[in-house]
């Protein structure tokens, strides 16, 4: 006779959805990160604006663009890029931590994110929505109590 008791159905739709979760946040934070990259072309297109602006300028056209408008460009760019990369980190970070079962607030966090991203938007608004669905359950909430993630509002010392 076994002395372990066998989780109940709960528990089971529980692991399951939280681990399908992590692998949409790989999928979703990886595709966020390659098309944000896309602002890379903006970003090179307005240094070469800027730093070369002989190569605009031609027999039809009359002086060369001022270099501001390179600066914006790359300015432009370089934020989209950025903004992406940060994001597609941490919706990937976030996966991470829904499949170890900890910082369930940062995951829900992100699951705000998501639901605000343009780069990746129906997938995002998607995610979104069914990551506060599942990490706001009262089981899920107490599956990651279990796995060692503090509660809320809980004062734990940082030494």
């Amino acid at each position: 006779m076994s002395t372990s008791q066998s989780p109940n159905p709960q528990e089971i739709v529980d692991r399951e959805h939280l681990r399908l979760l992590a692998i949409f946040y790989y999928i979703v934070g990886g595709l966020t990160a390659l098309f944000s990259s896309f602002g890379l072309l903006h970003f090179c297109f307005g240094l070469a604006i800027a730093f070369f602006p002989e190569l605009f300028s031609g027999p039809g056209r009359q002086g060369t663009p001022p270099p501001f408008f390179g600066y914006l460009f790359s300015f432009v760019g370089g934020t989209i890029v950025l903004a992406g990369w940060t994001t597609g980190a941490l919706t990937v970070y976030a996966g991470r931590s829904i499949q170890l079962r900890k910082r369930r607030m940062f995951s829900l966090i992100m699951a705000g994110v998501n639901c605000l991203n343009c780069t990746f938007l129906p997938f995002g608004v998607v995610l979104g929505v069914l990551s506060i669905m599942v990490l706001t359950r009262p089981s899920v909430i107490r599956a990651y109590d279990e796995a060692g993630d503090p509660p809320q509002g809980s004062d734990t010392p940082l030494s």
